[in-house]
Protein backbone atom coordinates (compact mmCIF):
# COMPACT_ATOMS: atom_id res chain seq x y z
CA UNK A 1 0.00 0.00 0.00
CA UNK A 2 1.50 3.48 -0.89
CA UNK A 3 -0.22 6.96 -0.73
CA UNK A 4 2.25 8.60 -2.39
CA UNK A 5 1.76 12.08 -3.56
CA UNK A 6 -1.86 11.76 -1.60
CA UNK A 7 -0.28 12.20 2.33
CA UNK A 8 2.27 12.11 4.17
CA UNK A 9 2.77 8.55 6.12
CA UNK A 10 3.80 10.04 10.12
CA UNK A 11 2.28 7.14 11.96
CA UNK A 12 4.45 4.24 12.77
CA UNK A 13 3.75 0.75 11.07
CA UNK A 14 2.29 -2.21 12.36
CA UNK A 15 5.70 -3.93 12.64
CA UNK A 16 6.75 -5.41 16.18
CA UNK A 17 3.28 -5.62 17.45
CA UNK A 18 1.68 -9.11 18.34
CA UNK A 19 -2.54 -9.15 17.01
CA UNK A 20 -3.70 -8.78 20.91
CA UNK A 21 -1.44 -5.23 21.57
CA UNK A 22 -2.24 -4.37 17.72
CA UNK A 23 -6.11 -5.23 18.65
CA UNK A 24 -5.89 -3.28 22.07
CA UNK A 25 -4.23 -0.44 19.95
CA UNK A 26 -6.69 -0.57 17.55
CA UNK A 27 -9.92 -0.85 19.99
CA UNK A 28 -8.89 1.72 22.60
CA UNK A 29 -6.54 4.45 21.11
CA UNK A 30 -6.72 7.79 20.04
CA UNK A 31 -7.48 7.53 16.66
CA UNK A 32 -5.94 11.13 14.26
CA UNK A 33 -6.90 11.26 10.42
CA UNK A 34 -4.31 12.02 8.47
CA UNK A 35 -5.70 11.77 5.16
CA UNK A 36 -7.83 10.13 2.40
CA UNK A 37 -7.15 7.61 -0.05
CA UNK A 38 -8.64 9.12 -2.56
CA UNK A 39 -9.07 6.26 -5.15
CA UNK A 40 -11.06 4.06 -2.70
CA UNK A 41 -14.66 3.93 -3.48
CA UNK A 42 -15.92 3.63 0.18
CA UNK A 43 -14.62 6.40 2.31
CA UNK A 44 -11.51 5.76 3.47
CA UNK A 45 -9.16 7.99 5.71
CA UNK A 46 -5.24 7.09 7.06
CA UNK A 47 -5.16 7.78 10.84
CA UNK A 48 -2.65 7.26 13.66
CA UNK A 49 -3.24 5.85 16.62
CA UNK A 50 -1.52 6.36 19.97
CA UNK A 51 -2.31 4.16 23.26
CA UNK A 52 0.54 5.02 25.61
CA UNK A 53 3.93 4.42 24.44
CA UNK A 54 2.76 2.33 21.56
CA UNK A 55 1.72 3.68 17.81
CA UNK A 56 0.78 2.66 15.02
CA UNK A 57 -0.55 4.16 11.47
CA UNK A 58 -3.97 2.01 10.48
CA UNK A 59 -6.95 2.99 8.14
CA UNK A 60 -10.60 3.65 9.13
CA UNK A 61 -13.95 3.37 7.11
CA UNK A 62 -16.70 5.22 9.00
CA UNK A 63 -20.12 3.37 8.38
CA UNK A 64 -21.20 6.91 7.30
CA UNK A 65 -18.83 7.15 4.54
CA UNK A 66 -20.07 3.75 2.58
CA UNK A 67 -21.56 3.99 -0.49
CA UNK A 68 -24.85 2.02 -0.88
CA UNK A 69 -24.98 -1.14 -2.83
CA UNK A 70 -28.08 -3.00 -4.58
CA UNK A 71 -26.48 -6.60 -3.27
CA UNK A 72 -25.56 -5.43 0.31
CA UNK A 73 -27.45 -3.95 3.08
CA UNK A 74 -26.76 -0.08 3.67
CA UNK A 75 -24.10 0.12 6.84
CA UNK A 76 -23.08 -3.05 6.98
CA UNK A 77 -20.01 -3.08 5.41
CA UNK A 78 -17.56 -2.06 8.46
CA UNK A 79 -18.77 -4.96 10.55
CA UNK A 80 -18.23 -7.60 7.46
CA UNK A 81 -14.66 -6.31 7.35
CA UNK A 82 -14.44 -7.35 10.98
CA UNK A 83 -16.03 -10.45 10.81
CA UNK A 84 -13.90 -11.32 7.98
CA UNK A 85 -10.85 -10.89 10.71
CA UNK A 86 -12.72 -12.83 12.90
CA UNK A 87 -12.70 -15.88 10.73
CA UNK A 88 -9.17 -15.04 9.40
CA UNK A 89 -7.76 -15.31 12.89
CA UNK A 90 -9.95 -18.41 13.63
CA UNK A 91 -8.06 -20.27 11.12
CA UNK A 92 -5.02 -19.25 12.19
CA UNK A 93 -3.41 -17.96 8.71
CA UNK A 94 -3.33 -14.41 9.84
CA UNK A 95 -4.66 -13.13 6.31
CA UNK A 96 -6.43 -10.09 7.59
CA UNK A 97 -4.91 -7.64 9.27
CA UNK A 98 -5.83 -6.95 12.99
CA UNK A 99 -9.49 -5.24 12.07
CA UNK A 100 -11.87 -3.33 15.11
CA UNK A 101 -15.20 -2.00 15.10
CA UNK A 102 -15.36 0.92 17.19
CA UNK A 103 -16.52 4.56 17.17
CA UNK A 104 -13.93 7.21 15.69
CA UNK A 105 -13.93 10.88 14.34
CA UNK A 106 -16.71 10.42 11.75
CA UNK A 107 -18.58 8.08 13.82
CA UNK A 108 -18.54 4.50 14.06
CA UNK A 109 -16.52 2.27 11.53
CA UNK A 110 -14.09 -0.38 11.16
CA UNK A 111 -10.29 -0.06 12.18
CA UNK A 112 -7.73 -2.11 10.95
CA UNK A 113 -3.91 -2.14 10.79
CA UNK A 114 -2.23 -0.44 7.90
CA UNK A 115 0.15 -2.90 6.26
CA UNK A 116 3.46 -1.33 4.16
CA UNK A 117 3.55 -4.31 1.40
CA UNK A 118 6.42 -4.87 -0.46
CA UNK A 119 7.20 -2.31 -2.86
CA UNK A 120 9.07 -4.49 -5.46
CA UNK A 121 6.47 -7.17 -5.46
CA UNK A 122 5.22 -7.53 -9.04
CA UNK A 123 1.24 -7.81 -8.48
CA UNK A 124 0.58 -9.86 -12.09
CA UNK A 125 3.28 -11.66 -11.06
CA UNK A 126 1.63 -12.89 -7.78
CA UNK A 127 -1.56 -13.38 -8.39
CA UNK A 128 -0.73 -16.30 -10.90
CA UNK A 129 1.62 -17.80 -8.43
CA UNK A 130 0.88 -20.85 -6.20
CA UNK A 131 2.20 -19.21 -3.38
CA UNK A 132 1.00 -21.69 -0.36
CA UNK A 133 0.06 -18.34 1.43
CA UNK A 134 -2.61 -17.33 -1.62
CA UNK A 135 -3.78 -20.95 -1.77
CA UNK A 136 -4.73 -20.52 1.82
CA UNK A 137 -6.57 -17.36 0.97
CA UNK A 138 -8.13 -18.78 -1.95
CA UNK A 139 -10.43 -21.38 0.83
CA UNK A 140 -10.32 -18.18 3.21
CA UNK A 141 -12.13 -16.60 -0.05
CA UNK A 142 -14.83 -19.24 -0.99
CA UNK A 143 -15.34 -19.05 3.51
CA UNK A 144 -16.38 -16.21 3.45
CA UNK A 145 -17.69 -16.08 -0.06
CA UNK A 146 -15.66 -12.84 -0.70
CA UNK A 147 -17.09 -10.97 -3.72
CA UNK A 148 -14.20 -8.89 -4.77
CA UNK A 149 -10.47 -10.12 -4.49
CA UNK A 150 -8.60 -8.12 -7.00
CA UNK A 151 -5.01 -7.91 -7.21
CA UNK A 152 -4.62 -4.51 -5.65
CA UNK A 153 -6.13 -6.04 -2.02
CA UNK A 154 -3.15 -8.39 -1.77
CA UNK A 155 -0.22 -6.72 -0.35
CA UNK A 156 2.74 -9.49 -0.18
CA UNK A 157 5.40 -8.85 2.54
CA UNK A 158 9.40 -9.03 1.78
CA UNK A 159 9.17 -12.40 3.83
CA UNK A 160 7.03 -13.70 1.11
CA UNK A 161 3.23 -13.76 3.79
CA UNK A 162 0.53 -12.29 1.76
CA UNK A 163 -2.00 -10.35 3.85
CA UNK A 164 -5.49 -9.22 2.33
CA UNK A 165 -7.69 -6.58 2.56
CA UNK A 166 -10.87 -5.08 1.80
CA UNK A 167 -13.55 -7.53 2.58
CA UNK A 168 -16.76 -5.53 2.85
CA UNK A 169 -18.44 -7.57 0.00
CA UNK A 170 -17.99 -11.21 2.02
CA UNK A 171 -20.81 -12.84 3.43
CA UNK A 172 -23.64 -12.66 1.23
CA UNK A 173 -25.85 -15.62 1.49
CA UNK A 174 -25.72 -16.23 -2.01
CA UNK A 175 -22.61 -17.32 -4.15
CA UNK A 176 -20.91 -14.04 -5.23
CA UNK A 177 -17.02 -15.69 -5.24
CA UNK A 178 -15.39 -13.23 -7.39
CA UNK A 179 -11.42 -13.39 -7.50
CA UNK A 180 -8.51 -13.23 -9.53
CA UNK A 181 -7.05 -16.42 -7.20
CA UNK A 182 -8.14 -19.27 -9.19
CA UNK A 183 -5.51 -21.17 -9.93
CA UNK A 184 -6.26 -24.18 -7.94
CA UNK A 185 -9.96 -24.52 -9.11
CA UNK A 186 -11.57 -27.83 -8.54
CA UNK A 187 -8.18 -29.61 -7.10
CA UNK A 188 -8.20 -31.45 -3.90
CA UNK A 189 -7.74 -29.17 -0.96
CA UNK A 190 -4.69 -29.61 0.73
CA UNK A 191 -4.71 -31.52 4.29
CA UNK A 192 -3.74 -28.51 6.07
CA UNK A 193 -6.66 -26.66 4.70
CA UNK A 194 -9.49 -29.63 5.67
CA UNK A 195 -8.00 -29.48 9.42
CA UNK A 196 -8.27 -25.57 9.59
CA UNK A 197 -11.95 -26.04 7.97
CA UNK A 198 -13.03 -28.96 10.36
CA UNK A 199 -12.07 -26.81 13.24
CA UNK A 200 -13.46 -23.56 11.97
CA UNK A 201 -16.71 -25.78 11.34
CA UNK A 202 -16.77 -26.81 15.03
CA UNK A 203 -15.00 -23.06 16.34
CA UNK A 204 -19.32 -21.78 14.10
CA UNK A 205 -20.76 -24.13 15.76
CA UNK A 206 -19.84 -24.45 19.74
CA UNK A 207 -17.10 -21.74 20.15
CA UNK A 208 -16.67 -18.38 20.23
CA UNK A 209 -16.56 -18.02 16.82
CA UNK A 210 -20.07 -18.61 15.82
CA UNK A 211 -21.23 -16.06 18.84
CA UNK A 212 -18.63 -13.24 17.55
CA UNK A 213 -20.14 -13.50 14.03
CA UNK A 214 -23.57 -13.34 15.19
CA UNK A 215 -22.30 -9.82 16.59
CA UNK A 216 -21.72 -8.72 13.17
CA UNK A 217 -24.12 -10.50 10.42
CA UNK A 218 -27.04 -11.78 10.56
CA UNK A 219 -28.52 -15.02 11.47
CA UNK A 220 -28.79 -16.65 7.70
CA UNK A 221 -25.38 -15.13 6.89
CA UNK A 222 -23.80 -16.95 9.85
CA UNK A 223 -25.54 -20.16 8.84
CA UNK A 224 -25.11 -19.79 5.11
CA UNK A 225 -20.80 -19.90 6.17
CA UNK A 226 -21.42 -22.62 7.77
CA UNK A 227 -22.77 -24.44 4.80
CA UNK A 228 -19.76 -22.65 2.61
CA UNK A 229 -17.17 -24.60 5.17
CA UNK A 230 -19.35 -27.94 5.00
CA UNK A 231 -19.42 -28.05 1.45
CA UNK A 232 -15.79 -27.72 0.95
CA UNK A 233 -15.50 -30.36 3.76
CA UNK A 234 -18.24 -32.53 1.73
CA UNK A 235 -16.06 -32.30 -1.63
CA UNK A 236 -12.63 -32.19 -0.48
CA UNK A 237 -12.40 -29.61 -3.28
CA UNK A 238 -11.54 -25.96 -4.17
CA UNK A 239 -15.04 -24.62 -5.66
CA UNK A 240 -14.97 -24.21 -9.36
CA UNK A 241 -16.16 -20.15 -10.75
CA UNK A 242 -20.06 -20.11 -11.02
CA UNK A 243 -21.86 -20.15 -14.27
CA UNK A 244 -24.43 -17.67 -13.02
CA UNK A 245 -21.88 -15.14 -11.53
CA UNK A 246 -18.80 -13.28 -13.18
CA UNK A 247 -16.30 -15.42 -11.40
CA UNK A 248 -13.42 -12.57 -11.68
CA UNK A 249 -14.08 -8.91 -10.27
CA UNK A 250 -13.45 -5.48 -12.44
CA UNK A 251 -11.04 -4.08 -12.72
CA UNK A 252 -8.97 -7.65 -11.77
CA UNK A 253 -6.18 -5.25 -9.80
Amino acid sequence: MSAEGEFTLSAAPMAGLDDETALRLLRDGHLEVEGRLVEASNMTLYCSVRLGGLSAACVYKPVRGERPLWDFPDGTLAAREVAAFEVSAATGWRIVPPTVYRDGPFGPGMCQMWIDADPDADLMVLIRSRQPSLRRMAVFDAVVNNADRKGGHLLPLPGGHVHGVDHGVCFATENKLRTVLWQWRGKPLSREAVNVLARLERDLEQGGLGRRLRELLTSSEVEATGERIRRLLDTGLHPLPSQDWPAIPWPPI
